[in-house]
């Protein structure tokens, strides 16, 4: 648990340009604070001291903005950067070096027993107000483009856009007809199919004014 601890706060070097110091992250970062809390929750929730586990998320939960339940398991590397109203669920399953961002919801679909949340694989990162719902499987180097809704399951070395999720780029293939810089954690570049149907729209429309143009033209020669 400690070793794992120790890696969430150096995790926080790697992945956000403002960390200047251990302190600073120890004493700033809610996203940490979130994760330490958690580690003891769960221990105390695999032991089956429920009660005891419930509390010290709540805590949590009301020092930091973020909600994980202490039966969520997560690996380490985990990093939440900013973090409120970031929600996870009790059978939610989280890889190692995994990145979301404030407002990201891991959640379930309904009242359904057991296993009803996502499982997440190694290396994603899923981005600001991004949903991820029921028990489906994310799987390794997976980016979920900010505000999407994932409902299905995603296979690895993807990336999710739109409500709900629909995959645009699979093995560095971009399948969404538009340039993508496959870098980690930039999450502002993902592409919109949305707004590349609208484009495609537009583009057929000045075919056919075109074409149109040309045969009120090759009519007119006629006469």
């Amino acid at each position: 648990m400690f070793s794992r601890i120790r890696k969430d706060i150096q995790v926080v070097f790697e992945r956000d340009p403002a960390a200047r110091s251990v302190l600073e992250i120890i004493l700033t970062y809610p996203g940490v604070h979130a994760i330490i809390l958690h580690r003891f929750a769960h221990f105390l929730y695999k032991r089956k001291l429920f009660l005891l586990a419930r509390i010290i998320s709540q805590v949590s939960r009301f020092l930091t903005g973020i909600e994980i339940h202490p039966g969520a398991v997560i690996g380490h590397g985990f990093f939440i950067d900013h973090g409120m109203g970031v929600v996870i669920g009790e059978t939610t399953e989280i890889g190692d070096n995994v990145t979301i961002y404030q407002g990201v919801t891991l959640g379930g679909t309904g009242k359904e027993k057991g296993k009803r949340h996502p499982t997440i694989g190694n290396n994603v990162v899923i981005s600001a107000g991004a949903k991820v719902l029921g028990s489906i499987k994310i799987g390794n180097n997976v980016k979920i483009g900010a505000g999407s809704v994932v409902l299905k399951d995603v296979p690895d070395n993807c990336t999710v856009v739109g409500i709900p999720g629909r995959v645009v780029v699979r093995n560095g293939q971009n399948i969404a007809n538009k340039t993508f810089s496959e870098i980690a954690l930039q999450h502002n570049q993902l592409p919109d199919p949305v707004n590349e149907m609208f484009l495609a729209i537009e583009r057929q429309i000045q075919r056919l004014d075109s074409r149109i143009e040309d045969l009120e033209g090759e009519k007119k020669d006629g006469h």
